[in-house]
């Protein structure tokens, strides 16, 4: 349970799921109060678990740590904007493949900000992930 692969796919599944659940959810609601509704369960829910779970005190957390954890919060809400914006008005098999291209943002965002060395395999797999969602969304 502490294999990291397992819980990317169980993330990608979980994911999968959101883009349908969404999509349906959106047809008759503002898309951005749809968010918010959305964002409302996610709150509650990850409070949820982490009081279940977490172990460490709030007070133990660095600054640098609540400064990028809220920015990252930021950032979350307004992918999650554009995307619920996005399933709005067009097709979840066409938005979800176009969403998909963070992960071509993160390699690239991790090479450059990270200093991660990025083999000739991410290269070739973020680019056929491109070509992909070019593929699916424009088809």
């Amino acid at each position: 349970m502490n294999n990291w692969l397992f819980w990317s796919l169980m993330s990608a599944v979980f994911a999968g799921a959101t883009a349908i659940l969404a999509k349906i959810g959106v047809k008759d609601v503002d898309s951005n109060l749809a968010t918010a509704i959305r964002t409302v369960v996610i709150v509650v829910f990850a409070w949820v678990v982490a009081a279940v779970t977490n172990t460490q005190p709030l007070g133990s957390i660095q600054r640098k740590t609540w400064l990028f954890l809220a920015l990252s919060g930021l950032a979350t809400g307004l992918s999650w904007l554009c995307y619920f914006r996005a399933l709005q008005l067009g097709e979840a098999s066409k938005v979800a493949p176009i969403d998909k291209l963070s992960v071509v943002f993160v390699i690239v965002l991790a090479a450059i900000f990270l200093h991660e060395r990025m083999t000739w395999h991410q290269w070739v797999g973020g680019g056929l992930i491109t070509m992909g969602a070019v593929v699916l969304a424009w088809a």
